[in-house]
């Protein structure tokens, strides 16, 4: 009996989360083929249907919410609106929220995996440079007050955020990993020239706009 349609890219999928949500915790060398398919609920032999090697699947975990519109980090109070035009201060506040960095498993690649992505190779750099600079492009569409936005400030705004979320993950102390994240936080919002007290908008609203504007 044939799968239904879908059903070769919703497995995918799961293999991807699992990958994902593993490579973030243990790190690439640490995890096995076998835990990443045993956590998505399937047999090591069906890997290969997929992927060519762990290597293979690894570029795909890269990807984040700049690059993949099926991203599904989503945290209370916390809004990325890829087509939004406060898509770069919703950007730096999602990146270095509390939310972030307490969710290990669920965050972005960029931010859980730079060191490995330095020991493989060109490939997965590849697709960290193309991640990185899809956030540059969102922040620099943000930036106001020029005809032609400053390319270099949305570079050091991103790499604030990202650099600055590695470095608070390294921390034992936590309350200063907590200043470390604000006074980033803060920098970005002013390199940026946004106003640092907007809110987000709630998770709960972003889902249901993008179910409204799905249906239309």
């Amino acid at each position: 009996m044939p799968y239904p349609a879908g059903h070769r890219a919703k497995v995918k999928k799961r293999i991807v989360e699992s990958a994902r949500r593993l490579f973030n915790r243990h790190g690439f060398d640490n995890v096995s083929i076998d835990q990443i398919m045993e956590r998505a609920g399937l047999t090591h032999g069906g890997f290969y249907s997929y992927f060519e090697s762990k290597s293979d699947l690894y570029s795909e975990v890269l990807n984040c919410f700049f690059t993949d519109p099926e991203w599904e980090a989503c945290w209370e109070g916390i809004q990325v609106d890829r087509f939004s035009p406060d898509v770069g201060p919703q950007v730096v506040r999602a990146y270095l929220s509390h939310q972030h960095y307490e969710d290990v498993e669920n965050s972005c690649p960029m931010v859980a995996l730079p060191s490995d992505v330095a020991r493989h190779g060109d490939g997965p750099k590849r697709v960290f440079e193309t991640v990185f600079m899809a956030m540059v492009r969102a922040l620099r569409s943000s930036l106001p007050g020029k005809a032609r936005p400053d390319e270099a400030r949305a570079k050091a705004i991103a790499a604030l955020c990202v650099g600055g979320m590695v470095v608070a993950r390294s921390m034992v102390n936590r309350a200063l990993a907590d200043e470390l994240r604000a006074a980033c936080l803060a920098t970005a919002l002013r390199l940026g020239g946004w106003d640092a007290s907007g809110k987000a908008e709630n998770c709960k609203v972003k889902k249901a706009r993008a179910r409204a504007a799905g249906g239309r």
